[in-house]
């Protein structure tokens, strides 16, 4: 037999072996060259009727389209996977939202102050005076030293009006009473170890600090003007031109 037509004999009695196997047959020398009407690859293969073989080509082309309808699942379940693997994963909200600090016109707070000088000052107390309130993030940093050295610098004016001012931070007493003495600081300093002066005035605070926010309180209690971003340099001024308006 010449080579082309053993290879082409031997893919359909491989094709054919698979098709028996597919049925729980075990097709055996189906290279085996044969004699007595059969064609050499069909040797010591068994006989099967017609409709057998029709009923195996329709179960191999069953599990074939099984197989590709699992393939593309697959694939759309990678695909999917994957978008979602993509999508950002929200963030727990567990710091609460920033407070937005008292505006103009809200009454001030009924709060006490613990000053470095060992008093505890009620802010009911001061009623019929101006009072500037200021928070600063800590005792003896750049930005809060420029900040108390402008507003000592101008006290004697902010004085004159009758103001009283009041620094407040996180620091303890013993570091106010440092910070007051080192820069010679003439108006009082005030704990707020806690955090609940600041939310009492509605100070946002980072990382236990309190943001920069400054309130000039009026004679009759309520708030007169709000600073929510305060610049160090130069807000000394601002307080005072606030004071006198």
């Amino acid at each position: 037999m010449p080579t082309r037509a053993l290879v082409l004999a031997r893919k359909r009695a491989t094709h054919r072996a698979l098709v028996y196997a597919s049925l729980g047959h075990v097709a055996r020398d189906y290279f085996a060259i044969g004699t007595g009407g059969q064609r050499p690859y069909e040797a010591g293969m068994p006989k099967r009727p017609a409709a057998t073989f029709e009923l195996a080509l329709q179960r191999a082309r069953s599990s074939a389209r099984a197989l590709a309808w699992g393939g593309l699942i697959a694939v759309a379940a990678l695909g999917c996977s994957r978008e979602k693997s993509g999508q950002p994963t929200p963030a727990p909200s567990a710091t609460p939202l920033a407070e937005a600090p008292l505006a103009a016109g809200a009454a001030a707070p009924d709060v006490t102050f613990a000053l470095h000088t060992g008093e505890q000052l009620a802010l009911s107390s001061l009623r019929g005076k101006p009072v500037v309130v200021y928070f600063y993030p800590k005792d003896d940093t750049p930005g809060c030293t420029v900040e108390a050295q402008e507003i000592r610098d101008l006290y004697e004016q902010l004085k004159q009006s009758g103001a009283v001012v009041i620094g407040v931070s996180a620091d303890a007493a013993d570091s106010h009473r440092a910070f007051a003495e080192k820069h010679a600081l003439p108006f009082l300093l005030a704990s707020d170890e806690t955090g609940k002066l600041a939310h009492a005035f509605g100070v946002p605070l980072k990382n236990g600090r309190a943001s920069r926010v400054s309130f000039v309180i009026g004679a009759d209690g309520r708030i007169k003007r709000t600073f929510p971003q305060v610049t160090p340099k130069g807000h000394a001024a601002e307080l005072l031109a606030a004071i006198s308006s």
